[in-house]
């Protein structure tokens, strides 16, 4: 039986009506899952993946899910299994200290009046850069003065630091601009180098050509990559610790916004989250275009990967892994032909009118999608209002204690995160509760429990169940067919 959270709930909905059996859904190495509040806080989003930064817990826990034959490599981070000796295959970060060298690569990319974008300076001198040029340079940045913006190239992440500067030089037209960028393993250690990058595209400005700094800021944090295949480092199972987790999992992504990007979403998006989170479970392909600067729309891709959270064991393993992209160009059209499922942002209007290469489209505040069988989704129903008003009394009593007990114990992040954490685990616990049952029928009650909608989400469920493969038989009435 997979043990409910023994926080206080955020979500107050009747208890799951009982079932007489339950799937085997905790590892073997385990006898039960630890609440997901117990292991989770916001300095630790992200027990057994590579991404984990918490301050707290350097050690990591496994992220594989047990009896799963041969080696998962669902991207960066991710603990799979060695087919060939059974051992399990951890991010080299956790034994070898990413956190003192994990950079990759360091860039200063400029934008030439005749050839465009280049990238001007690099060590390693052999790295692959290719595109990095447009990564780090968003379309439209000529009319902004400063900007700073992830990104995905490869198994690894960036951020680079915008600024433009007015020069009184024809030859550069009255304006020069310049990135300086780093490349890491992981994106949630990025934001440490944000000031020093800020400080160095101001002297790149300032003074073209003078890298001594950076020369030495390589030297101090460079680090090689895994030189296994595959960058697999193989260790022994008694290295690593803790229940296995759910590949459903997304890190904290430290930031230097003052009041957190959590927060912020929520409160630019309104009701509106309640559909990027059903579309985010679904692993949907989700655009999200804005005019630059893109730095804080980076965040929002950030904070839709946070929306499918879950913490239960076993979760998600056989669904498409929800990929953050962050900020994109027209050069990634080539990548995005053959992805399934990714969350990212652009400045550029263009990706609007290719429709092959999303589901959903983010502008400003407008949720909308082109595929018709995911327009009723679009909808929102009195479950989804129920949802956003529990969140939103949930934050005001959190400000309140904060204002009045002085409780600084939890912050708007930690409560915004675990809240869909919660409501996910929920979802799916009763969903595979039910699978293992020896009836198999999920009745309104249960989509009720669930803080689901019977007939509103009716279409929702159907797609979930199929995503996860999750066998049980809907004893709801379909309005569409009554």
């Amino acid at each position: 039986m997979v043990e409910q959270s023994d926080r206080a709930p955020l979500l107050d909905w009747e208890d799951v009506p009982s079932v007489e059996q339950t799937p085997a859904l905790v590892s073997p190495e385990t006898d039960s899952v630890s609440s997901p509040t117990t292991r989770l806080s916001l300095g630790n989003i992200a027990p057994g993946t590579e991404w984990s930064s918490s301050p707290r817990d350097r050690s990591g826990a496994t992220a594989g899910v047990s009896g799963v034959p041969g080696s998962i490599r669902v991207g960066v981070g991710w603990d799979p299994l060695n087919p060939t000796t059974g051992e399990r295959v951890v991010a080299e970060n956790r034994q070898a200290g990413w956190e003192k060298d994990q950079i990759v690569a360091v860039f200063v990319v400029t934008f030439d009046t005749r050839s465009g974008n280049l990238v001007e300076w690099c060590l390693p001198q052999d790295v692959d850069l290719e595109g990095v040029e447009f990564k780090s340079m968003a379309s439209g940045s000529h009319r902004i003065t400063s900007d700073f913006i992830y990104f995905r190239k490869g198994s690894c992440f960036g951020l680079a630091c915008f600024a433009n500067m007015p020069v009184e030089s024809e030859l550069e037209r009255g304006a020069r601009m310049k990135s300086v960028g780093v490349l890491c393993p992981s994106y949630t250690l990025l934001y440490r180098h944000m000031n020093f990058l800020e400080n160095q595209v101001r002297l790149q400005l300032q003074c073209p050509g003078q890298y001594s700094a950076l020369e030495a800021f390589y030297e101090d944090k460079k680090a090689l990559l895994p030189p296994l295949e595959n960058g697999l480092i193989i260790t022994s199972p008694s290295r690593s610790r803790g229940a296995s987790q759910s590949r459903c999992m997304h890190p904290e992504m430290k930031i230097s916004h003052p009041a957190g990007c959590m927060s912020q979403f929520i409160r630019f998006l309104g009701e509106q989250i309640m559909l990027l989170w059903k579309f985010s479970l679904l692993r949907k392909r989700i655009l999200i275009f804005s005019p630059p600067p893109i730095g804080v729309v980076c965040y929002r891709v950030y904070c839709c990967c946070c929306l499918a959270n879950v913490s239960l064991p076993g979760v998600g393993v056989a669904v498409p892994e929800f990929r953050p992209f962050f900020y994109i160009s027209v050069a990634d059209i080539t990548t995005l032909e053959t992805e399934v499922s990714y969350v990212a942002c652009t400045t550029e209007k263009i990706f609007e009118e290719k429709q092959d290469l999303y589901d959903v489209y983010v502008d400003n505040q407008n949720v909308r999608t082109h595929r018709q069988s995911l327009q009723p989704l679009l909808h929102l129903n009195s479950a989804d209002r129920q949802k956003y008003r529990k969140l939103s009394e949930q934050r005001q009593t959190l400000l309140y204690s904060q204002d009045v007990d002085g409780d600084c114990t939890s912050n708007e992040e930690e409560l915004f995160v675990l809240f869909f954490m919660e409501l996910n685990d929920r979802i799916f616990q009763t969903l595979y509760e039910v699978a293992g049952s020896l009836d198999q029928t999920l009745t309104e009650d249960h989509v009720r429990s669930m803080g689901l909608d019977p007939q509103g989400d009716h279409g929702f469920l159907v797609d979930l169940l199929e995503l996860y493969g999750i066998d049980v038989t809907l004893d709801i009435d379909n309005p569409c067919c009554s």
